[in-house]
């Protein structure tokens, strides 16, 4: 079943199209990685599919209904930019807040649930002020898990934070995921977002360029052998008469793009002289392929 449906979605403000024409597709469960340059028309989306803002034309389902359905309203929850705390409060008291906001009448047994579920059970008692970036933003995805939602919608969750709260950050999205919650989230942070997504979306100019799954990407990403020599100049002059894509990378390695072996370049390079001194064989990741897919499509 497909939690989220979007066909042929548009939004302009004024003269400016944020959105043009785009399909999207969450299967239920999912963690949708939404991935597209500043400007590209992600937050636009996002606010759209939670009711914030109107669309200007096109579809937008969830759960089967269309997104203004007051029954599928309740089934959302959303971060977007940051929560609405009240700076001078406890964690405990704004979550007390935005349950009484929600109608929520078991409020004390839900925010002790979602407080746990985010890993901020001891900080209830802080204020909110006090609290560090990684914290603020696990109270914003405790307020989107009150009421139980079935959708979670998220704009950057993982900016800015620490490793550690990265790695904390993924542990309570997977968790969450685990239990049958969907989300769909944007991050520009793309090594972090490939180690939990499962689904991905890629937006350019307000439309949809690719969807697929982390196996689909899996095997659209290109394997490529990289070096090391005594004279890197001349290695990848030589290489690159044999072989059609040959370039050097930020970390200083080449990089031979064609299907070939590492055995088969040791020999090559040894047969005209050079001595390779470090060579491995390595998959592009999703920041890569995404960066490839733009200029594919005229971007950067």
């Amino acid at each position: 079943m497909n939690v989220i449906e979007i066909k042929g979605l548009t939004k302009s403000f004024g003269e400016k199209q944020a959105v043009r024409g785009l399909d999207m597709t969450v299967p239920q469960g999912a963690i949708y990685g939404f991935i597209g340059e500043n400007g590209s028309g992600k937050s636009t989306t996002e606010k759209i599919i939670c009711g914030l803002i109107h669309k200007s034309g096109g579809s937008v389902k969830l759960c089967g209904k269309d997104h203004t359905d007051p029954a599928v309203r309740e089934k959302i929850g959303v971060l977007i930019e940051s929560p609405g705390c009240f700076p001078s409060l406890s964690v405990w008291n704004n979550m007390k807040l935005q349950a009484a906001n929600l109608g929520i009448e078991n409020a004390d047994e839900q925010i002790i649930k979602v407080l746990k579920t985010v890993r901020m059970e001891g900080a209830a008692g802080n204020k909110y002020k006090n609290c560090s970036l990684g914290m603020k933003q696990r109270i914003g995805i405790a307020m989107a898990l009150l009421g139980d939602p079935e959708i979670l919608v998220l704009d950057e969750p993982i900016n800015g934070l620490d490793a550690d709260g990265m790695r904390i950050m993924r542990e309570v999205l997977t968790d969450l995921a685990s239990h049958g919650c969907t989300m769909v989230i944007s991050s520009h942070i793309l090594s972090e977002l490939e180690k939990i997504a499962t689904h991905y979306g890629i937006i350019k100019g307000g439309r949809m360029i690719a969807e697929m799954t982390a196996e689909q990407l899996e095997e659209s990403c290109r394997t490529y052998v990289a070096l090391q020599t005594g004279e890197m100049n001349r290695t990848k002059m030589l290489l690159g008469c044999k072989y059609s894509r040959v370039e050097e990378d930020e970390a200083g390695y080449i990089r031979v793009y064609d299907m070939t072996t590492p055995e088969e370049i040791v020999t090559y390079l040894y047969e005209n002289g050079i001595l390779v001194t470090e060579i491995k064989t390595l998959k592009i990741g999703l920041e890569e392929y995404y960066i490839d897919l733009m200029k594919e499509k005229g971007g950067r």
